[in-house]
């Protein structure tokens, strides 16, 4: 099937690398979401704040903005009593996003979240693939719908849900962005390494606009992560880089804060960029101020090598190596 010709790979063609945005999550807990709720349903209830969000990390330079639609499937909403507002959500959603960056003056490419199902798939679990890509064949077409650019397919383990998901933003006519999360020892939840995973979409016949890692365990171990993606890649490849704000602990005020600084996050951005990746943002924790200094860094900083893990280790911290390129001096 052939994927339509979109506006991510024409910023991509014109800018060379772009900055993706921040934690949403971690945006809608510092304006008063409740640990625990689905901040999903802010879209509806109080979708001024989504919208600061949003405007938060365009204020900083982001190029891309992703929805607040990263648990917005059927699967995951019957947790809350809420499947029969599943299109509702990721429309308001996406018109909410689209609202903002269409206000920015300059191209920000709206991309439609779309987290795990949360279900176990065959031959692990009981749920069937079809299934799964039948609930997000619902949330991608209302997500193109509500006017997204592309459909963003983050934060996945298994290869098999990776699939379903591709399958349904295939169907919904939308272009998209596949990035999974190696922390369990460099891999995957279910052991798969970077390069082998980014050699899926030639395996599978898909036709991502970028395949990249997020999340994960700080921004040091997913420099790693982007090494070794370019190990597996081929030419013309678009690398993603989408780091937590170093790594989480818990403060006496009894909430989760990152360690990452925006000068941390400035570092961060820089080896990603000389690593190889073509889109480089924040996961969780990295806010407004992390996504500015990175912005900064990236216009004013010239691209250098690839980094050695003595240079990754020097600016970021340690790193558990999983590629053998480059050397570690």
């Amino acid at each position: 099937m052939a994927i339509p010709t979109n506006r991510l790979s024409e910023l991509l063609a014109r800018k060379g690398t772009l900055l993706a945005d921040g934690g949403m999550g971690t945006g809608l807990f510092e304006i008063g979401l409740s640990s625990g709720a689905p901040g999903e349903l802010w879209n509806l209830d109080h979708p001024d704040r989504v919208e600061q969000v949003h405007q938060g990390f365009v204020g900083a330079g982001s190029d891309i903005i992703l929805t607040n639609t990263f648990g917005a499937n059927r699967y995951r909403f019957q947790l809350h009593g809420s499947v029969d507002m599943v299109r509702e959500i990721n429309i308001a959603a996406a018109r909410l996003a689209r609202k903002v960056a269409d206000a920015a003056g300059r191209t920000v490419i709206v991309a439609g979240s779309m987290g795990p199902s949360g279900e176990m798939l065959e031959p692990i679990g009981e749920r069937k693939a079809s299934d799964v890509e039948e609930a997000f064949v619902e949330q991608a077409a209302a997500l193109k719908e509500g006017g997204v650019d592309v459909a963003w397919i983050e934060t996945m383990f298994f290869e098999e849900e990776l699939g379903a998901a591709v399958r349904a933003a295939e169907r919904a006519g939308l272009a998209y962005v596949l990035t999974m999360t190696f922390d369990t020892g460099g891999r995957t939840m279910m052991g798969l390494k970077p390069e082998a995973a980014i050699k899926l979409p030639k395996r599978h016949g898909w036709h991502p606009v970028g395949f990249g890692a997020n999340c994960g365990v700080g921004p040091a171990q997913l420099i790693d992560s982007v090494l070794a993606l370019v190990k597996g890649s081929t030419p013309g490849d678009v690398i993603v880089a989408k780091a937590n704000c170093g790594i989480p602990q818990v403060g006496d005020d009894m909430k989760v804060h990152y360690s990452g600084t925006p000068e941390i996050m400035a570092d961060y951005a820089i080896l990603a960029r000389a690593a190889g990746a073509g889109i480089v943002g924040g996961c969780c924790g990295t806010a407004p101020e992390h996504l500015a200094a990175m912005r900064h860094a990236l216009d004013t900083r010239p691209k250098g090598p690839p980094p050695t893990y003595a240079e990754i280790e020097k600016l970021l911290g340690p790193v558990k190596i999983t590629t053998e390129a480059p050397k570690k001096t």
